[in-house]
C-alpha cells in the first residue's frame, strides 16, 4: 500500500485529490496539511511514501519543506512530489536542488498523476515533459564555464558502466528502459544507478538528473 500526505493550502484542492486517491485499491491517504510546519509534524508522524507538497504556503513554502524532509535522516523514505499551477523555472531547479522526486503542474491529467505517485513510491525521478523541457532550456541557456564550475565531486569515480547509466537516466529512461540499451539485466541497472548516486552523493533520480546536466557530463539536446 502507498501512503500519502497530501500538503496545499486550499482544502478544495486537497479535497478533490483525495478524491482521486481513494478510488486507487494500493493507495492511501493517511493526512492532510494546510502548510509547511504542519506537514513537517505529519511526516514524522506517520512516514508516508510520497509527500505531494504544494510550492506556495503560508508559514513555510514547499521549497523549504521540501529541503528539511529531505534533510533529515528518519525521513529518508519519504519521496516529495512539488505541485504547483505555475512551473516557473526557479521552482523546478529549487525543488530538485531540495531534495524532490518530482514536480508536476496541477493541469495535469488524472492518470498521469496517480502515475507519478507510484513512480515516486518506487523512488525514481518524476517530471512532467513541460518540466523537463525548462529544465532543459535552462541547462541549454547556461555558459559553459558555468556548467563545468558546477561538476560534482566523485564523477570521475564513476566507472564507465555507471556513468553510461547516469546519462541514460538524465535522458528519461527507466531501469527497464536502461537494461534494454545497456543489455543488461534491470536488476544490475538498477544497481549502477543507485551505485553512481551513493558515489555522486545525491538523494534520488531527480537530482541526479540535474547533476548531470550541470556538471556537463550529458549535453542537453536542444
Amino acid at each position: 500500500m502507498i501512503r500519502v500526505l497530501l500538503v496545499d493550502d486550499q482544502p478544495l484542492i486537497r479535497s478533490g485529490f483525495r478524491a482521486l486517491l481513494d478510488l486507487e485499491d494500493d493507495i492511501e491517504v493517511v493526512a492532510e496539511a494546510a502548510d509547511g510546519r504542519e506537514a513537517l509534524d505529519l511526516v514524522r508522524a506517520h512516514l508516508p511514501d510520497v509527500a505531494l507538497v504544494d510550492v506556495r504556503m503560508p508559514v513555510l513554502d514547499g521549497i523549504e519543506t521540501t529541503r528539511r524532509i529531505a534533510g533529515d535522516p528518519a525521513l529518508a523514505g519519504v519521496h516529495v512530489v512539488i505541485l504547483t499551477n505555475y512551473g516557473l523555472d526557479e521552482y523546478v531547479l529549487d525543488a530538485l536542488r531540495a531534495g524532490a522526486a518530482g514536480f508536476l503542474v496541477k493541469d495535469v491529467l488524472p492518470e498521469d498523476f496517480l502515475h507519478a505517485v507510484r513512480v515516486a513510491a518506487r523512488g525514481d525521478a518524476l517530471l512532467a515533459p513541460s518540466i523537463t523541457r525548462r529544465l532543459i532550456h535552462h541547462c541549454l541557456a547556461r555558459p559553459p564555464a558555468v556548467a563545468a564550475a558546477s561538476g560534482a565531486p566523485g564523477l570521475d569515480g564513476l566507472t564507465g558502466r555507471e556513468r553510461e547509466a547516469v546519462v541514460l537516466v538524465a535522458r528519461g529512461l527507466s531501469n527497464d528502459e536502461i537494461a534494454a540499451r545497456m543489455v543488461i539485466s534491470p536488476l544490475t541497472a538498477k544497481t549502477h544507478v543507485n551505485r553512481a548516486m551513493t558515489k555522486l552523493g545525491v538523494r534520488d533520480r531527480a537530482q541526479l538528473v540535474v547533476l548531470a546536466y550541470e556538471s556537463g557530463l550529458v549535453a542537453p539536446q536542444g
